[in-house]
Formats: C-alpha cells, structure tokens, sequence
C-alpha cells in the first residue's frame, strides 16, 4: 500500500498539477485581455465626456448671447419693456429651441421682471428660490460691467461681451448657468454703466440633458447626481465648477467590449474545462483508491477531543488539562512555569479580506512557525480562533520570558505567503510566570489575557508582563471610555487644534487638525490616551467626524491653503465614510483639493476592498492621500506601487536623530530621494531645531512640521496666521 502511495504522489500528482496550470494560465489569459479591452473602453469614454461637459459650457453660453446680444433685446427690456416679446423671444425660445430649462431677467436693480421654467412664464417672485445659488455670480457680473470689460468689447477688444458661466447646484440639482448683459452688438444704443439688464438661463443636467447625452453619445444608464453613484460597475466623472470646488458627479454604465467577448469564449472553455475536470478527476479517483486505507487509519487515530483539527496542535481542553497537571509540579525546587498568551494582530482583515480558506492556512503557517521557535521544549495550544498559548519550564527569569516572546513576534512577523500573495500579520503576547504550586489555573489565565490586553493597548505586535498595576490600567481604560462617550454629547470638551504646515521659504501653506479633549474634572487629557480607547471602544467614528468638520469648515474659510486630516482605519472601512466626507466638502465650500487625509501603512496591509475603493473614490475627486509615520512600518515599496499616495511624512524619530546620526542621515534622504522618484512629495514631522530644518530643506524635503515653526495652535489663533501669511500667488492659484 505504501508503494502504491508512492507511485500516485510521484507520477500522477505532478500530471494533476500540470493540467491545473495549464487550465489556469488560460483563463488567466483571458481575463487579462477582457480586462484590459474594458480600461481602454473607459479611458475613452471619461475623455468623451470631460469634452462634452466643455463643449456644453461654450454651447449654452452661445446660445444665450445670440438672444442677448441685439437691438430689439435691449428696446423691449430696458428702453420699453415689453412683457409678451420677452416671454416669446427670451424666454420660450430658448426652451423649445435650445432646451434651456429655466430664464429669467433681472433689472439694473437685479429685481426679477420676467421668470420662464420649462417653456412656461411664471411668476418673478420664484426667482426667490434660487436667488441665494445666483446672488455671487450676477454680484461678479456686475463687477464687471461696472468696469471695462463691456466698453473693451465695444472698442473691438472683446469677441463676445462680458459673461459668466459655471456649474452649479440649482433646486438641489446641478445645472449650467450661463448670465449675460441684455446689450446692443455696438454702441448705438447707449446704456449708462451698470443698468444693463441681466438674462440668466439655466440647464440642468440632471433629466433631459442627460438622456440626450445617453441618446446622442451611446453611454449606457448616464444620470448627473450631487452624491455620485460609486457602485462596482459604474463609472464616475467628477463636476467642477471653475473655482475648483466639486459640485456634483457625472455616472454611467461603461461600455465593456472585452467582457463581451469574455461571455462569448465562456462556453469554449467551460467545455475544455470539463474535459481537463473530467480527467482530473479520473486520475483522482485512482490516487483516491490508492491512499484509502492510509487515510482511513489516519481518520481513526486522530485525537480529535484533544486536538486542533486545523492545525494539528493542543486544544484548549489539553491546555487547560496540560497546566492543571503542571502547576502541583512547582514544588519541585528551581521549577518555574511562564504562561503566554498569545493573540493575532490583523487576522480578521486577512481573513475577511481573502476568504476563510486563506483564514485557515494562515492559522496552519502561524502554528508550524511556533513549532519552530524552540522545538521540543514548548506546550503550543489553539484555544481559539486566532488564539493560541504556549507553557515553558525553560524561563527561569523574566529576561528569558522577554527572549522567548521575541523570538514569537519576530517570527510571525515575517510575511507569510499565502495562496501566492503575501500576507502580513503580527501578535501580542501576555506573559505571567508562576513558582507558587497553589496557584490556581484560571487565575493564572486571567492575568496573562489582562497583560494580553495591555500589550494591544500599547499598539499590538508585542508583549507585556504581568504586573499587579495592570488591573488598576486596565479599570482606568473603563473609566476614560465612560467619560470620552458623554464628552463627545457635549459641546465644551472636544475641540481641535491645528499644527500649521510650512514650505521651505517658512511660508504657511496648511495645517493638520489635531483632535483635543480638555475635561471638567481632570483636565487635558492625551490623544495618545483616548485616541486608542475611542478606537477599541467604537467612538473613532463620531469623533473623528467632530474633527474632519471643523477642519473642511477651516479649509472653506481659506481656499488654497491644505488642511490635513488623520483617518482612521476603522472609518475608512465604513462604505458610507466617503459619502460623508463629500458632504461636509459641500456644506462647508471647502475644495476637494485642499483636503488631505492622512493615512497609516496599517490601512494598505489590510489590503480591504472597501478601504482600497474609499481611497480610490477620494482622489478622483480630487482629495489628497498622504502616508504618515513613514519608515516606522513595513514601509514596503509594493504598497507605494498598488495605492497611489500624493505624500508621505517621515516620522519624527528619524528627524530628532539627522544632527548625529549618521545611518538616520542616509535613511532619511533615500526616503525623499525614493518618494521624488515616485513623484510623491514629502514632509518631514517633528522639526525641533534649525539644523534639522536647514538639513531637510538641502535634502528638497516639500513641507515642515514641529515646534520649531509652530506648536499646535486653536482655530482662531490659525485663522490670524492664515491672514499674517497669506500664499504667494502662483501657490494659491
């Protein structure tokens, strides 16, 4: 039987493999080509319609110039208005010819003396509606008019006379809205400066012109949308109006020719598939047949009550049993018993992010690279999930626990290759060591699972020794929770500080919200305290929305100037997340390009869909991805490649070292030196001195940060250095 095993690993193992690689290499194939056919579609498709969108602006201000622009328009308006040649001539007209949806016509007052929606004359007094979105863009008209431009046009300086048109939210939809001064084509009909009348007409978007555009263009299931529909499947092109500030989005259906022809080769390899499955499974059967028997006795002599099924290690009951049984024996003289436990940082990431197949195998590794930490010497256990605990009687000081446990860390800590990708994970690790051979066993797990979660709450991926102190941490995590969850219902607790931001030339060019909580009773308490309780605890959300409103209201105060803030992992999984920043951009004016959200390595580790198509979604909408705490992670290349980031900032423990060390010199000018190549720019955290910062400026480091420059500072005391320091102009623009 053992030859027979033999024979089927040898000769016919191999033949499977092959034809499953075969099989593979096919249709990975043909899902490349498909794939790759549907990007060109889509590239060509979102410059079809960035085109459309500036052909559409030029078209329906021409439109209106052609009815604004004449004799007859000026007599019937401002020398002697005339309501039913208006109605017929600058109103109806340009709904049934033009398709604009909705005009009206202002005095030199601005007052509304004729009102036209959908083809139909309505009352002036409905302009009220809309009156709050127009207000800045006929105030800019007039300005205009009030100066040289129309008398410019006049004088053959201008093709067209003054006018304004942009894209804006109208009846909370969004529109082209084009204004034009009523004006003869010359001088002939002089009208004293400023009481032109105005002609607004406005298009929306949203219902018949995108079906024209559907009708016209051949884009599938086009709509133009304030929130965007980011759907998997669905293309979005993003609305700007011309002072930079995202108004809406344009979506549709892209067209997919290299799907199509996916689905019509589909049935040719489904059938040569079959044929390989079927001889697949053939050759199976007889490896199957073969190897019955070993696996039958296999079946029988697994432990299966006191074993792990999945990794072949202790269960939890042998543990329990395994330490019961240990502890009497610390009465021997010189026994020691040190208790780990153990616990997989980023598991569920992994685990929800690549299937549980990838789950278990990754369970499989860790367990094979604990066998291999110290083999033979160590009781290794699954007690749970992504659990597992190890019993030495090799530690006779906490330095050797110290070792040991290092030795784990270290060796999860390599990346594990998984179903060919690497995954990257870590672990904490609790430690309590015993002499005393009446201790009882659950205390014992009780104080190893309280160090667990002090080494979690210290940043996870290290280990903690018990100490007695811990309870008392461990009741003070409780207790800032309690009061961290009835601060953010106030209003007088929260706040945020900002750190400004500075160019070489020590120039203001930003800030970076900081989140700040000053309480009643025991003052200012530490971000480094309550930022990971809200995190553990489920309040990061709430608070950190507190602090990305307060910087987007700073950031549309003070247009050009970037604010940045950090994200959290834990929002960034949240798929409604990007919905609410794009909102507050709305609410508070603030551009999408003066916001830049800032990131840990952590986040791209975690390699989550959800996160990744958050990121994604941000910077087609013009918002900007920044990396922070570089150098302290993984720090690895391939990440840089995948998610494309606009900055990285290198952590302050590789600047507080550029005065006298040497290897942290070198360090720190690869990493610009790398990032420039990558064009991503960089800023440096935590100048303290005017060395480091003349030593980052000769190194071409972007953007400064630390006391050196500023301390973080309120709101109020930032406005006034905004206002102190205004951008110079080529940086605004």
């Amino acid at each position: 039987m053992g030859r027979n095993w033999q024979y089927s690993t040898s000769v016919v193992a191999p033949v499977l493999i092959s034809v499953l690689v075969v099989m593979a290499g096919v249709l990975g194939l043909v899902l490349w080509s498909a794939g790759s056919s549907d990007q060109r579609a889509l590239e060509r498709e979102t410059a079809l319609v960035g085109r459309l969108m500036s052909t559409q602006l030029r078209s329906v201000a021409h439109d209106q110039e052609s009815v604004a622009v004449s004799n007859p328009a000026v007599i019937n308006t401002r020398m002697a208005f005339d309501p039913a040649w208006v109605d017929t001539n600058l109103g109806r007209w340009m709904y049934t010819y033009f398709g604009h949806d909705r005009t009206y016509v202002l005095d030199a007052s601005d007052t509304p003396v004729y009102a036209m929606d959908t083809g139909k004359r309505t009352v002036a007094a409905s302009f009220s509606n809309d009156a709050a979105a127009l207000q800045p863009a006929i105030r800019a008209l007039r300005d205009r008019l009030a100066g040289s431009d129309l008398q410019a046009y006049y004088d053959g300086q201008r093709e067209h006379p003054p006018q304004l048109t942009d894209i804006m939210v109208i009846s909370g939809k969004p529109a082209i809205v084009s204004l034009s001064p009523i004006v003869a084509p010359s001088e002939g009909l002089h009208q004293p400066a400023g009481s032109e009348y105005i002609h607004i007409s406005i298009m929306f978007l949203a219902d018949n012109f995108a079906k024209n555009v559907q009708r016209q263009y051949l884009l599938d299931d086009a709509n133009f949308t304030l929130q965007g529909n980011f759907d998997a499947g669905r293309a979005v092109y993003p609305l700007m109006n011309k002072s930079g500030r995202l108004i809406g989005f344009f979506d549709w259906r892209p067209d997919r020719p290299g799907r199509r022809t996916l689905m019509e080769t589909l049935p040719v390899l489904g059938t040569a598939f079959l044929i390989g499955a079927l001889a697949i499974f053939l050759m199976a059967g007889k490896l199957w047949r073969s190897s019955q028997a070993i696996e039958d006795s296999r079946m029988q002599a697994q432990h299966l009550a006191n074993h792990d099924a999945l990794t072949g290690l202790p269960n939890r009951s042998l543990f329990e049993q395994t330490l019961e049984q240990s502890i009497p024996l610390l009465s021997v003289q010189g026994r020691r018993l040190t208790l780990f436990m153990l616990d997989l940082d980023r598991f569920k990431q992994v685990n929800d992010t690549r299937g549980h197949d990838a789950g278990d195998e990754l369970i499989r590794s860790v367990a094979r690279r604990l066998e291999q930490v110290n083999p033979g010497s160590l009781f290794i256990a699954r007690i749970g999930g992504d659990e597992f605990a190890i019993v030495s009687h090799n530690c006779r000081h906490e330095a050797d626990a110290n070792i040991l446990a290092q030795r784990v860390i270290d060796a999860i800590g390599r990346p594990f290759e998984i179903y060919g990708a690497e995954v990257f994970i870590g672990v904490s690790v609790g430690i309590i060591s015993c002499v005393d051979p009446l201790a009882q066993r659950h205390e014992l797990v009780r104080k190893a699972d309280i160090a667990l979660y002090e080494a979690k709450a210290d940043g996870r991926n290290r280990a903690a020794v018990y100490l007695e102190h811990m309870n008392e941490l461990l009741q003070l995590r409780h207790t800032v929770e309690a009061e961290l969850r009835d601060a953010l219902r106030q209003e007088n607790q929260l706040s945020v500080a900002f750190q400004p931001l500075f160019d070489p030339q020590s120039r203001v060019i930003g800030a970076e919200a900081l989140a700040r909580w000053h309480h009643p009773k025991f003052g200012p308490i530490s971000p480094a305290q309550f930022i990971p309780v809200a995190e553990s605890a489920g309040l990061i959300e709430p608070l950190g929305d507190t602090v990305l409103r307060q910087a987007c209201e700073i950031g549309g105060r003070w247009p050009g100037l970037t604010i940045a803030v950090n994200i959290s992992p834990v929002q960034l999984r949240n798929p409604k997340f990007p919905t609410r920043v794009f909102d507050m951009l709305r609410e508070t004016s603030m551009r999408a390009a003066d916001l830049e959200l800032e990131i840990t390595e952590g986040i791209l580790l975690d390699d989550e869909a959800i996160a990744t198509e958050a990121l994604r979604s941000f910077r087609k909408a013009g918002i900007r991805i920044a990396l922070d705490d570089f150098g302290t992670g993984y720090s690895s290349l391939n990440y840089l490649k995948r998610y494309a980031v606009d900055r990285i900032k290198i952590d302050r423990s590789f600047i507080s070292q550029l005065g006298d060390d040497k290897t942290s010199l070198a360090i720190v000018q690869a990493m610009i030196t790398l990032a420039h190549a990558l064009g991503i720019e960089v800023t440096a955290e935590g100048v303290e001195t005017r060395g480091q910062f003349q030593t980052l400026r000769d190194m071409r480091c972007n953007t400064f940060q630390g006391y050196l420059l500023s301390a973080p500072i309120p709101s109020e005391q930032l406005a006034g250095l905004f206002a102190d320091h205004p951008l110079p102009l080529a940086i605004r623009a």
